[in-house]
């Protein structure tokens, strides 16, 4: 049985285990399933598989990259599997991309187990891999004296209520800006609107507090079980000022063909939430100042 939320409990029949680690940090397991193939979990969570992980890892970095004119650095926080360093990749532009991953064994059972998700991205030149604390490294490149800033930050972090926690908070949001070049985005995963609406709100609230222009948007995940929310959030740059033919032009220049997911008649899609999740947010979410 699976958790992707603290409601919400699933599981795959016929599923098969592939092996487990007890990490210093969690708990650790990749399984083989029919329906979605192999997958693997943090303490019960699933977090990638092999059969969709195109649409949460396509979702959570090419609307970013493309609202950017030539994104050239690139930060993502945690990202242990690879997939948000195999998509970023495909961007012409890209010459760095930091991976700040807590647990190494993550990076070697996904690199062992998981080769579609990474697609051989830390073998890449331009990857680098940083195993620690995300929040210790962010701090580190925020207090070097050559000015070192990324054109894109992914969270590609477990959830709020995990020991990551502490990052999605407005004092870390805040102190995260100093790292950011003046043209930038954040993209990050906000969660179900379906089973902790309440959270989603909360994430919402802060990031405006935080950023000029955030713009949430959805996709459902087949191994989440729900829809999900993401965000991309930035002072400068904002996702919906492209219009479906500079997208196109976007992606066409960047050689971006293979995509499984994403596309520029998309993209508009993917920011229109339904009335439904609007009205549960509403809910929750605070006025604007």
């Amino acid at each position: 049985m699976f958790q992707p939320a603290p409601d919400a409990v699933y599981g795959f029949p016929n599923a098969r285990r592939l092996e487990r680690v007890d990490s210093p940090h969690q708990h650790i397991e990749v399984w083989d399933t029919p329906q979605l193939g192999r997958l693997f979990t943090l303490d019960g969570r699933p977090m990638t598989s092999s059969g969709d992980e195109f649409i949460y890892h396509e979702c959570m970095t090419h609307p970013a990259a493309l609202a950017h004119p030539a994104p050239r650095a690139a930060l993502v926080l945690g990202g242990g599997d690879g997939g948000a360093a195999k998509q970023l990749l495909a961007h012409r532009s890209i010459e760095r991309i930091v991976v700040a991953e807590l647990d190494d064994e993550v990076v070697r059972l996904t690199r062992k187990h998981l080769p579609e998700v990474h697609g051989g991205a830390f073998d890449d030149p331009r990857v680098e891999l940083v195993i620690g604390d995300a929040a210790e490294y962010v701090a580190q490149c925020a207090a070097r004296a050559d000015g070192l800033s990324f054109d894109l930050v992914v969270f590609d972090l477990t959830p709020p209520d995990s020991p990551a926690a502490g990052l999605y908070t407005t004092a870390f949001l805040a102190g995260l800006k100093r790292i950011l070049a003046p043209q930038a985005a954040l993209s990050l995963h906000l969660g179900s609107p379906y089973f902790h609406a309440a959270r989603v709100a909360a994430l919402l609230t802060d990031l405006q507090q935080v950023f000029a222009i955030v713009r949430p948007l959805a996709a459902y995940v087949p191994l989440y079980g729900s829809l999900w929310l993401m965000a991309m959030a930035s002072d400068t740059l904002d996702p919906l000022s492209l219009t479906e033919h500079e997208l196109a032009a976007r992606l066409a220049q960047r050689g971006l063909y293979g995509l499984r997911f994403y596309d520029a008649t998309l993209h508009a899609a993917l920011f229109a939430a339904p009335h439904a999740v609007r009205d549960k947010l509403g809910r929750f979410l605070k006025p604007s100042p």
